[in-house]
């Protein structure tokens, strides 16, 4: 594809905004799972990010983790960190809070500001593949950047 949905778009103009040379890639085939992403990127399975949205259950407020593609969330250790129980968020709220669908959610460029958790089982890998706003469009970024980008803490998110 060589113009972007205005989903994606968004997403490469935020890069370039923040000074990063990262390219946006659409992909005719889905990217929804981190196995078809991993499959299009042509990378590990564990350099895809995964962005999950929680919410806490006292305070209703969003919580970010990206996680490896490979990796499940510990609920109960999340919960831990952010000091309340949290819950998976319903797609509606995840679509309030970041501006795009379950399946698409980048790690960046959310319509809230959120507190972010980064798997530290990323830190082997100089690149990995994050979602880009669709369910197709992902964009290939340095390990470091990421953690720059989001200001996640760096943290143990597996059972």
């Amino acid at each position: 594809m060589d113009q972007l949905s205005p989903s994606a778009q968004k997403i490469q103009n935020l890069l370039n905004s923040l000074g990063y040379t990262y390219h946006v890639i659409e992909h005719v085939e889905s990217t929804r799972t981190a196995q078809e992403a991993a499959d299009r990127a042509g990378c590990e399975l564990g350099q895809i990010v995964k962005s999950l949205i929680f919410r806490g259950k006292t305070s209703g407020k969003p919580i970010l983790v990206l996680t490896s593609g490979a990796n499940r969330v510990d609920e109960k250790r999340i919960s831990g960190y952010a000091g309340e129980s949290i819950g998976r968020a319903d797609a509606d709220f995840v679509r309030a809070v970041t501006g795009y669908a379950i399946g698409g959610v980048p790690p960046i460029g959310h319509t809230e500001k959120m507190e972010t958790y980064l798997d530290e089982d990323f830190l082997p890998y100089q690149t990995i593949w994050a979602a880009a706003g669709t369910p197709n469009a992902i964009f290939e970024l340095k390990t470091e950047d990421l953690q720059i980008m989001t200001n996640g803490k760096i943290a143990q998110v597996k059972p």
